[in-house]
């Protein structure tokens, strides 16, 4: 004769077993849905925090061009910094682009960073290291940014200046930082300082 309750012991079995395993994953999803927001943070504030440097200066010319454009930035106390200075106690260039011409990227792009932050004068100048097309000024964009600790990169100027012939050096920018790190109210001009041409 069969036990009645033979089924009833197999169904039992089944259905806690399907139930733990439904616990499980259910703790799993939720651990996982309660993370992600943690993780996403994380990851970019790891990336903003490895920025290289706090004052942050850009020089972009166009990428059609086959023409070596120069990037100089000076930081108070400093000596100018651009392709044949290349590290400063304060500054660095981290990109020296020649032109088109054997180059890997699509772009014509040099940039400076800083290490830290000094109060002071900073000038940022733009230099025609070759002949210019022949006819044609080329448009040189400057953008300045601060990284400031604990805090994302901000852009606080951005200018375009025009170089027409060879040898011309100018001056994009002349500002002051304060100590915190801002730009000094009217501190910004354009008056120039010339770095290395000395005229």
């Amino acid at each position: 004769m069969e036990d009645p309750f033979d089924d009833f012991e197999e169904d039992g079995t089944d259905t806690v077993f399907r139930d733990v395993i439904m616990l499980a994953l259910i703790g799993f999803v939720a651990m996982v849905i309660m993370l992600l927001p943690h993780i996403s943070r994380e990851k970019q504030e790891t990336k903003d925090d490895n920025a290289p440097g706090n004052v942050i200066v850009e020089m972009h010319w166009p990428s059609d061009l086959e023409n070596d454009v120069d990037l100089w930035v000076k930081a108070p106390g400093e000596g100018p910094v651009g392709f044949w200075n290349q590290g400063g106690e304060i500054f660095n260039l981290l990109r020296d682009d020649l032109g088109a011409i054997g180059d890997a990227t699509d772009e014509n792009y040099e940039v400076s960073y800083s290490r830290g932050i000094p109060s002071g004068e900073y000038i940022v100048n733009v230099h025609m290291y070759g002949p210019p097309p022949q006819g044609r000024a080329i448009p040189v964009k400057v953008v300045v940014s601060v990284k400031k600790p604990r805090e994302e990169t901000r852009q606080i100027l951005e200018t375009t200046v025009e170089l027409r012939r060879y040898n011309q050096e100018e001056t994009a920018f002349r500002f002051r930082l304060s100590s915190e790190g801002d730009l000094v109210e009217n501190s910004v001009s354009t008056l120039r300082y010339p770095l290395i041409t000395g005229n």
